[in-house]
């Protein structure tokens, strides 16, 4: 299984769709996923105009048209029955396989989510031709419940899209690099599944988001890891074998 981390930057507008499926043309015949970060058919502070840029499922057809030949993850605004979500999405095979609202939506300092977006109600596995998948959003996974809840579920591929700010510099880096990394770490370790984290780049508004999206292997080893503040995109091979011995080193079956 190839999977392939699309760490960009996504404009304030709808012109990113073009740009994705460009990228999916260009990759899609050597690939089994391509993932991109959270919100990236929109860009993220959309504010007062998520309800004009959020996108309906009939809207997204060529997404599901381009999935015949690669699986595809990706973040986007979608708008159903009157409301709007902060999601990702899972298109195989032409269709739309799995759709995660976000559930956690940040409302402190920098964050509006709350204010803009209704939230999900569920966490829920699906199977793909790679095994039992997870999708969250964001800060859906800084709850120690929602990690319990992930272990306990025994999913194969975690697989995590983010649009997380660059803050708390130091000497020593940047502290929510630092975080994330132990988070995942203890995801990957705690559920002996590969976690994949795809963080976007790119400014807005003063805000800058700081990428350095990696994959996390089920012994809790980074696998490979895009650069801070770059664009960029790499692929990784998953190893199911490293995986099969990890849940059985854990006594889960």
């Amino acid at each position: 299984m190839r999977v392939t981390l699309v760490q960009n930057a996504p404009r304030l507008n709808r012109t990113n769709l073009s740009k994705v499926l460009e990228l999916i043309r260009e990759n899609s015949a050597t690939h089994s996923v391509l993932v991109f970060p959270e919100l990236a058919l929109n860009g993220y502070l959309l504010q007062d105009k998520v309800f004009e840029d959020a996108w309906s499922i009939i809207e997204l057809e060529a997404l599901m048209i381009a999935s015949a030949q690669c699986d595809i993850v990706i973040g986007a605004a979608i708008k159903e029955n009157g409301r709007t979500f902060n999601s990702v999405l899972y298109f195989s095979k032409g269709e739309l396989l799995h759709m995660h609202h976000k559930i956690h939506l940040p409302n402190y300092g920098m964050f509006e989510e709350a204010r803009y977006f209704f939230k999900g109600d569920a966490i829920n596995t699906f199977e793909s031709d790679y095994g039992k998948s997870v999708m969250l959003v964001c800060e859906d996974l800084w709850r120690a419940d929602v990690i319990a809840d992930l272990a306990s579920v025994k999913p194969d591929i975690i697989y995590i899209v983010a649009a997380s700010p660059a803050r708390d510099f130091s000497d020593k880096g940047l502290l929510i690099e630092s975080q994330w990394d132990a988070l995942l770490k203890s995801t990957a370790i705690l559920c002996s599944a590969y976690v994949v984290f795809v963080n976007r780049v790119g400014f807005e508004d003063g805000l800058g988001f700081w990428g350095g999206s990696r994959v996390i292997t089920p012994k809790g080893e980074i696998e490979i890891k895009l650069p801070n503040f770059a664009e960029a995109m790499q692929e990784v091979e998953l190893s199911h074998t490293l995986h099969a011995v990890e849940k059985w080193m854990a006594k889960i079956d």
